[in-house]
């Protein structure tokens, strides 16, 4: 008889962030911008979830809601069983040590004026961590070789590293309060080719080391392969199919899917996440097409697409969004 599977770290349900649409001298509300519209996925301790999409599909405001940083309208966000979204402000700051992120331009998220290790210190000092300035010095260079950075650095400034380093050295700052779960939100992107293997292999190495579970937001599917274990695909605020890394790369179910593995090996991803051969660019997100928000660009498209809202179906073992494989599609269901 096979053990129980562990509950997952983090599990997520209907979650919706909608953000309103101004208008007029008054600035009445005129509609809603529905960023995020009822994603669910759940991630196991120690894996790694790819949340990938174009730039606008609402991945970046996932990662945000589950931390709070923008308030969600709906859904939960379960974290070992506890809903965050049903905490108030004290309530939530001790799990605020244990979800942190990594943004994805280093520059930005780093003060210029401030010395890498007062930078690193932040949470430390948050958080009241180190009896003394002394030790959390110390923590500091045991915070800078975790990162295969010379401690001796922390010291300088940021504009004296590399783009790879100040990297390096914001995801020092993010473990320096003990993570357990940490959202990496296209924080390979902003970097050269080698340097994101760099830092993926990075990751991957003090995932083992420290047991750590990454929500990794990507637009790039050609990075996921190195550092994911299971592939959420979304699209314009909603999850369109999930699987393990092998099941998307070899047997893609949505076509958004296949337009994106279709792109990775011509290079045809731009740097802002816009997919290239696609028919057509995404639509607004303040006003997405009727049925099927895909519609518009799919090569598969047939009659009901542009007017029924596709439901997640099971397909082969996992679900997927699409009307091909309801009970009335084209694939019959398969």
């Amino acid at each position: 008889m096979s053990a129980r599977a562990a509950p997952p770290l983090l599990e997520v349900e209907g979650l919706k962030t909608w953000f309103p649409v101004r208008k007029g001298v008054l600035q009445r509300v005129r509609g809603w911008v529905r960023a995020v519209d009822g994603v669910d996925f759940a991630i196991a301790e120690g894996k790694t979830l790819a949340l990938v999409g174009e730039s606008g599909c609402g991945k970046t405001t996932v990662g945000q809601s589950i931390l709070r940083l923008v308030e969600p309208r709906a859904g939960s966000v379960r974290y070992r069983g506890t809903d965050l979204l049903g905490l108030d402000r004290r309530d939530m700051l001790p799990y605020r040590r244990e979800l942190q992120i990594v943004f994805q331009d280093p520059n930005a998220a780093l003060d210029p004026r401030m010395q890498v290790r007062d930078a690193i210190a932040e949470g430390l000092k948050s958080f009241g961590i180190g009896a003394s300035q002394a030790a959390q010095t110390a923590r500091v260079a045991e915070l800078m070789e975790m990162v295969r950075l010379d401690p001796d650095q922390m010291w300088r400034y940021p504009h004296e590293f590399s783009g790879g380093q100040k990297q390096r050295i914001c995801i020092a700052r993010a473990l320096a309060v003990e993570p357990k779960l940490l959202i990496c939100d296209e924080s390979v992107s902003a970097l050269d080719v080698s340097i994101q293997a760099q830092i993926l292999n990075l990751l991957r190495e003090l995932q083992a080391e420290l047991n750590l579970t990454y929500l990794f937001i990507t637009h790039d599917l050609g990075v996921v392969g190195n550092i994911a274990d299971r592939i959420a695909v979304m699209y314009l605020g909603q999850i369109v199919e999930t699987g393990t890394v092998k099941q998307i790369f070899d047997a893609p179910r949505h076509p958004y899917t296949k337009a994106l593995l279709g792109s990775v090996p011509r290079l045809s991803i731009d740097r802002q996440g816009v997919l290239v051969g696609a028919v057509g660019d995404a639509p607004d997100p303040a006003d997405p097409p009727p049925g099927c928000h895909f519609h518009p660009r799919c090569p598969e498209v047939f009659k009901p697409c542009d007017k029924t809202v596709p439901e997640m179906v099971m397909t082969r073992g996992r679900p997927c969004r699409c009307l091909l494989y309801g009970p009335k599609g084209k694939s019959g269901g398969r």
